[in-house]
């Protein structure tokens, strides 16, 4: 499944990182990454993306897994990803 490969991949590369992934279709190849890690701390947004993106855009694209993929990246868990109703995101 790419959710799990995904997840594996960024979790891999950041040490520590917690990866939460949402199919927005069921068929898994739209989907939202949601990545907290401590190794954001002091980067901009674009940075903190651009370094999530660089570990998955072989997956991404026309003719790859992935044909779409939104992205919400945190140094620290934000309260939101905390509630009951947000178990959808754990895989």
């Amino acid at each position: 499944m790419i959710t799990q490969e995904l997840k594996q991949l960024i979790e891999n590369a950041l040490e520590g990182a917690e990866v939460f992934i949402r199919d927005f279709t069921g068929g898994g190849d739209h989907l939202e990454v949601n990545v907290i890690w401590s190794g954001f701390q002091g980067l901009s947004r674009v940075k903190q993306h651009q370094k999530v993106y660089g570990l998955v855009s072989h997956l991404v694209g026309d003719g790859r897994p992935v044909h779409a993929l939104s992205m919400k990246t945190w140094a620290e868990a934000p309260a939101e990803l905390a509630r009951p109703a947000d178990a959808y995101y754990g895989i």
